[in-house]
């Protein structure tokens, strides 16, 4: 599975619904404190319930909502790329489609549901039947099942088989199933076991924050080897192991325990009906825990988490290598989903551009996807405007997800993204729309009626010439002849002035169409 969508609404600073869309590698740009971090938070409560990086608290519900009484978070995902079949009832295969799990377009999408910044419900947005004789089948028991089988008179060839029945039932009805968008609630009855089956077909995900903690102690993926064996532990074949081993546990406790009950009720019926045995579900289980202390330590047995901070990101640079390197090689591979939070942090910029060589090669391999969070104009160049996703906030403060798309913004470059990211404004960004106007032929109407300021032009000889240039030109020759030192340089302020000049008018030229030349 990857995932297609993100929904998040009355999320810290997503009040309203927002959807935003995932490709292999993802990477969102923009101001601090716009809300970056905030999605790839957001996964994390999604996937990790709380036993990943963040915990979801009160505080996460969005301010305005929260004195509005609205106290409910939801965080849905919508996957593609889903399995070709499933066992969620006995070792019967079936389909996501055929169990009427998939949304009407086609993708499984689960809904998470959180009151107060307290436990999940878990829901399943599925077109699904809804005529009262056929609906809630997911939800039923086997001997419910059994009794509309043998109600309606409908043949089923195992009756001991859930997922034969309700196939059975929907066949009967075929032709009125009545099938609209709804909510099933996976969080209880029989739904809640299928719901623990469909987990272990979901893609793992981990996320590195930028500014993650130090002590020995932490519980954040600071080392690769703790990363390898929540990797490890999360294939399919090994959870399906892990469930057996866990249920089997469960099991013998229970016997165990009864018959240490049944005996005290021998001597004192009353204690021992008041006694139950608590045994963990196999769900709740932490298998990480047991290899807990798995490290990677310098000489002398400094742990990696004592290194400098550049030194722990080539380690994790080096990591997602040999990841990268390990996926290409292999034949598929468990779903995997990475995160990282601002990876240009403590980096030179030569380890910058191999680390998103690293992400771009990790992301290529099946079954895996990578999203990140960025301030830096070196991995940005880097990237396709495909995979940027630009965050910004409206007047209203509603949040904006765009995604960068050629001539979508008023000139189809990467220096824009980092221009309208992050105020970046570069002579490489300006020489770009200079070009871009006289590629056009709009150079003599830009110039048109603006102010002009004196520059001394250098002959090849050496003698200067008295020019009249507009500050666009007057930027773009020093620029162009740094060997020129006669006029006064230009500021900061002036290139970006002329850079929203230059904007302007490409902006005007594109509401209004064609510019007429004087």
């Amino acid at each position: 599975m990857r995932i297609i969508s993100l929904k998040i609404k009355n999320f810290r600073g997503y009040k309203d619904l927002v959807e935003i869309r995932f490709d292999d590698l993802t990477v969102f740009v923009g101001k601090n404190d716009v809300g970056k971090s905030t999605i790839l938070e957001a996964l994390d409560i999604f996937f990790n319930d709380g036993k990943g990086v963040v915990k979801l608290e009160k505080s996460d519900v969005n301010v305005d909502e929260r004195k509005m009484d609205n106290n409910e978070t939801i965080i849905s995902v919508c996957f593609g790329e889903l399995p070709d079949k499933i066992v969620i009832d006995s070792t019967v295969e079936t389909t996501l489609q055929d169990e009427y799990l998939l949304n009407s377009d086609g993708y499984l999408e689960v809904v998470k549901k959180y009151k107060n910044g307290g436990a999940g419900k878990v829901f399943v947005r599925a077109y699904h039947p809804t005529n009262p004789k056929c609906n809630n089948l997911l939800l039923a028991k086997n001997t419910d099942l059994k009794k509309i089988v043998k109600t309606e008179n409908i043949s089923c060839e195992n009756q001991s088989i859930n997922t034969l029945m309700r196939r059975a039932i929907w066949s009967k009805y075929e032709n009125e199933l009545q099938l609209m968008d709804c909510e099933i609630d996976v969080s209880k009855e029989e739904a809640k076991k299928i719901w623990e089956k469909l987990v272990l077909y979901m893609p793992a995900y981990s996320l590195f924050q930028s500014d993650r903690k130090n002590s020995d102690g932490d519980n954040e993926v600071q080392d690769p080897l703790r990363e390898a064996v929540k990797q490890i532990l999360n294939e399919r074949r090994l959870q399906e192991t892990l469930f057996e081993i866990a249920n089997e546990v469960e099991k013998k406790l229970k016997e165990v325990s009864e018959r240490t009950l049944q005996k005290l009720r021998e001597m004192d019926p009353d204690i021992a009906n008041s006694l139950n045995p608590v045994i963990p579900s196999a769900d709740s289980l932490k298998w990480q825990d047991v290899f807990k202390n798995v490290s990677i330590s310098g000489d002398d047995d400094i742990p990696i988490n004592k290194r400098g901070s550049g030194v722990k990101r080539l380690v994790l640079l080096n990591f997602f290598r040999a990841e990268a390197e390990k996926r290409a090689q292999s034949e598929g591979g468990t779903g995997m989903i990475y995160a990282i939070e601002e990876p240009e942090t403590s980096q030179h910029s030569n380890n910058q551009r191999l680390l998103i060589e690293a992400f771009k090669t990790l992301a290529s391999n099946e079954a895996t996807q990578v999203i990140l969070t960025t301030h830096s104009s070196v991995i940005v160049k880097q990237l396709d405007f495909s995979n940027l996703r630009l965050i910004s906030n409206t007047e209203n403060s509603h949040k904006e997800i765009l995604s960068v798309l050629p001539g979508q913004l008023n000139y189809p470059s990467l220096n824009e993204v980092n221009y309208v990211a992050f105020g970046e404004a570069t002579e490489e960004y300006h020489d770009e729309l200079y070009s871009y106007i006289e590629f056009q032929g709009w150079k003599n109407a830009y110039i048109a009626g603006k102010p002009t300021r004196l520059y001394k032009r250098q002959r090849n000889n050496g003698t200067l010439i008295d020019e009249q240039k507009v500050l666009t030109e007057y930027i773009r020759h020093q620029i162009h002849h740094p060997e020129n030192r006669a006029n006064v340089r230009y500021s900061r302020e002036e290139l970006k002035e002329s850079i929203d000049l230059m904007r302007d008018f490409i902006q005007e030229h594109h509401v209004t169409g064609e510019i007429d030349e004087p």
